[in-house]
């Protein structure tokens, strides 16, 4: 299954032609980003925070959910080397995670891709990338976690795909802080 409506929110299944090619690649880097990031440096997840929330006008489509319906939502920031690098935000509808993404509830500071990644049901949508602006649940949870260390909402950039598993969907959705590719240099691991 297919995220719907792709251009709804700003997001675009196409980079904006003004990014490096460096910032490419990491926007729509295939498989688990932790296991690229784990190649940078020392590698630290802390969970930012985990509860039922409801799901926001804007993402609702993501998800082909109506807005203000129950999710689960899951918000962590990874580190290299201590520096913040990548603020993620994961959510299912509340059901689906005590069903068949219940696993999501459990991976306490463990990565998404620990759950993801070995089993063959489950699909995986195109990437969606954009740069943030204040208005995105994304970037103000972003602002919430980092106060006033949150860097100016266009000098990050996401991505966000679906995942699915027997037609319940899963969404991560992942800003790179500027920090990040500083960090990351020229690397493509």
């Amino acid at each position: 299954m297919e995220i719907t409506h792709g251009r709804q929110g700003g997001w675009q299944r196409a980079a904006p032609p003004s990014l490096s090619s460096h910032q490419k690649f990491w926007l729509f880097r295939p498989n688990a980003l932790t296991a690229g990031l784990r190649q940078l440096g020392a590698f630290n997840l802390r969970v930012v925070r985990e509860k039922v929330h409801s799901l926001d006008p804007q993402e609702a489509w993501m998800l082909g959910r109506r807005a203000g319906s129950e999710i689960w939502l899951r918000e962590i920031c990874m580190s290299i080397d201590g520096i913040d690098c990548v603020f993620a935000r994961s959510f299912t509808p509340l059901a689906a995670s005590h069903a068949l993404w219940q696993g999501m509830r459990r991976l306490r500071t463990r990565p998404l891709a620990d759950m993801l990644y070995h089993d063959p049901q489950i699909l995986r949508s195109p990437f969606y990338v954009r740069r943030l602006t204040r208005q995105q649940p994304i970037y103000r949870a972003l602002h919430q976690h980092l106060g006033e260390r949150c860097p100016a909402p266009p000098s990050v950039l996401a991505r966000c795909s679906v995942f699915w598993r027997k037609g319940q969907p899963l969404l991560v959705a992942e800003a790179f802080l500027p920090e990040f590719w500083g960090v990351a240099g020229a690397s493509r691991p």
